[in-house]
């Protein structure tokens, strides 16, 4: 392959019933700035059926481009019909790097496409960047248990790809009136010729924790050691009127849902104000919220590498400090009337 003929940094825009999807846009942000170094378009990518309106939005969140397929066959996600526009796309007009989502229909998409044009792809990844002197992508991700960060690279075949998480990224602020250049293609394929048929869309009612949107995040580790320090944990988020937070093991002990884990294997989460609790501060966790606007971290060891990570560190005994804040918290609101956050 002569990787020379590939330019240009592209981002799948994913869009549910005509609106974008907040990673797509955090995508443009990131995407920005490796185009800036590469000094070459960042382009966006739209399928979908009557989506060809959404164009000004990518163009204000810092797309020069947008390759669109606006086709009622694209109304609805199926991996066959988006694998084969994005396929033809990327023959087509060879690009240098691919950015997804980490949704489900982007991490299914970029495997797809991975194996339809024959190249790399880095999933889950948490920092990207580029090496200018041998003009190769750097997508680095935490490996072996989130023990290291490992930074994989494509030598030999583009486009580069990577999946990434949302809150990872962050969104540029928009640009009101900025324009782009919109790129109109088609896919040639007919209903009655693809294997699969969407019969119907059913929503998922279920009640869950919105950890993305939270303010504040009151989070637990190993070191709450059992349903009480658990406790102890809730009745801090409960005086902040904040939502609950965990580390995997504080999971798999079955002191709460996998919806409250954040990490690596859970949720990224960006709130003004973290609590880390009794956690170690491994890897795989911090990636899940080091973006958050101030983090408190709350630890026995004063070696815990979650210091490294936070903004401010208590040295103590959780099982004394916690509920003292507890306190404290319940009178000082008490006094202003409480607090209002997003749980």
């Amino acid at each position: 392959m002569n990787t020379e003929e590939y330019k240009g940094v592209w981002v799948f825009i994913e869009q549910i019933e005509g609106q974008v999807v907040g990673v797509s846009l955090e995508l443009l942000g990131a995407g920005r700035a490796l185009a800036d170094k590469l000094e070459v378009d960042l382009c966006g990518v739209l399928l979908g059926s009557n989506v060809k309106e959404l164009c000004p939005q990518l163009f204000e969140y810092g797309a020069d481009k947008v390759y669109v397929i606006d086709d009622p066959i694209l109304d609805k996600y199926r991996s066959e019909t988006y694998m084969k526009a994005v396929g033809d796309l990327v023959r087509k007009y060879k690009p240098e790097i691919f950015l997804y989502g980490a949704t489900a229909n982007g991490k299914d998409l970029a495997s797809a496409v991975a194996t339809e044009v024959m190249t790399g792809l880095t999933a889950d990844t948490t920092m990207l960047d580029i090496d200018l002197d041998k003009r190769l992508f750097e997508a680095s991700r935490p490996a072996f248990g989130g023990n290291i960060m490992a930074t994989i690279l494509c030598k030999k075949h583009r486009p580069q790809m990577a999946t990434v998480r949302s809150k990872v990224m962050k969104a540029l602020e928009p640009q009101p009136g900025r324009t782009g250049e919109v790129i109109e293609e088609t896919i040639s394929l007919k209903e009655e010729d693809l294997r699969t048929k969407v019969l119907e869309i059913v929503r998922d009612t279920s009640k869950k924790v919105n950890l993305a949107d939270a303010d504040i995040i009151v989070a637990a580790g190993k070191g709450v050691k059992d349903a009480a320090g658990f406790k102890l944990v809730c009745d801090l988020a409960d005086a902040l009127n904040a939502t609950v937070g965990a580390t995997r093991d504080v999971v798999e002990a079955g002191l709460i849902g996998h919806s409250h884990q954040i990490g690596q294997t859970g949720e990224t989460v960006t709130p003004k104000l973290y609590f880390a609790i009794g956690i170690s501060g491994a890897v795989q966790h911090v990636v899940g919220m080091n973006n958050s606007e101030t983090i408190i971290a709350i630890n026995k060891d004063p070696d815990a590498q979650i210091f490294n990570a936070s903004h401010y560190g208590v040295v103590g005994d959780l099982f004394e400090i916690v509920p003292l804040l507890t306190e404290e918290f319940k009178a000082a609101l008490n006094d202003v009337g409480g607090v209002k956050t997003h749980a």
